[in-house]
């Protein structure tokens, strides 16, 4: 016990007491700190420091005005010189070289074979007319029981190639090869009528082969009519029909048998 006692003498020393706890520390009393008043003596009905939503003062409303521009939008040159251009743009149909004008025409020329043709308009290229005519001549012929499709595509091609190149060495100024495919695809509208005599009635005896010469023949000499007059080879017609009437006498055959 006396190493306890030793024990105790070496600690510091000081003059403070339990009996402090119960007043106030740090410089403040009971008095001056009403949160260290013990539980239950508290006066809750006296108002605390923080101010009430009542006496908070209210917001002036914003008497301001929303930015509202008064500057004008005005496109710039290249925005304008879209605009105008989509403006200038000519229709669709035309952009793809479908003119039913010109188609109109150029079907009343094969139509009509004393008509004078207008070699700017059957100097153009044009396909939807020719596509929709061997098209309609498939279809025809497919009435008639006879399933020709390919020969009617494949005979058009060949043929075309061929006046393609005699064309060019018969004239001057030379042909396109889509001038060549549309001029023939056009002047093979008779031939269409052909086929459809041939839904009604037969061709192989006299008056079908006297009408089918006389579809040879319209359609051949049309041909050569539009070539001439685009191509301005005067005096050789009958040159340039009679390779004509060698390809639609193909599409003759196909018809009668």
């Amino acid at each position: 016990m006396s190493g306890f006692d030793n024990f105790n003498t070496d600690f510091y020393q000081s003059s403070y007491s339990v009996d402090d706890q119960n007043q106030g520390g740090y410089g403040y009393s009971n008095s001056e700190n009403p949160y260290n008043k013990p539980y239950g003596q508290y006066d809750y009905s006296q108002p605390m420091g923080y101010p009430s939503p009542g006496m908070m003062q209210p917001q002036q409303p914003y008497t301001g005005q929303i930015f509202q521009p008064t500057h004008t939008y005005t496109p710039n040159a290249s925005q304008s010189m879209y605009s105008n251009s989509f403006d200038d743009e000519p229709p669709l149909l035309e952009e793809l070289g479908i003119n039913f004008d010109h188609i109109w025409q150029k079907t009343l020329t094969v139509l009509h074979p004393l008509k004078v043709a207008d070699g700017s308009i059957m100097n153009e290229t044009d396909l939807a007319g020719p596509m929709v005519f061997c098209l309609a001549f498939g279809a025809t012929l497919l009435l008639s029981g006879k399933i020709q499709f390919g020969y009617v595509y494949g005979i058009s091609a060949i043929g075309c190639l061929a006046m393609y190149c005699l064309l060019n060495l018969m004239s001057m100024t030379g042909v396109s090869f889509g001038c060549v495919a549309s001029v023939l695809g056009y002047c093979l509208l008779p031939m269409i009528i052909l086929s459809s005599f041939g839904v009604v009635f037969s061709l192989q005896g006299m008056m079908g082969i006297i009408l089918t010469a006389t579809i040879i023949g319209w359609c051949s000499f049309s041909a050569s009519k539009i070539f001439i007059s685009a191509l301005a080879m005067d005096g050789q017609q009958s040159l340039v029909a009679y390779p004509c009437a060698l390809l639609y006498g193909v599409f003759a055959l196909i018809s009668v048998f």
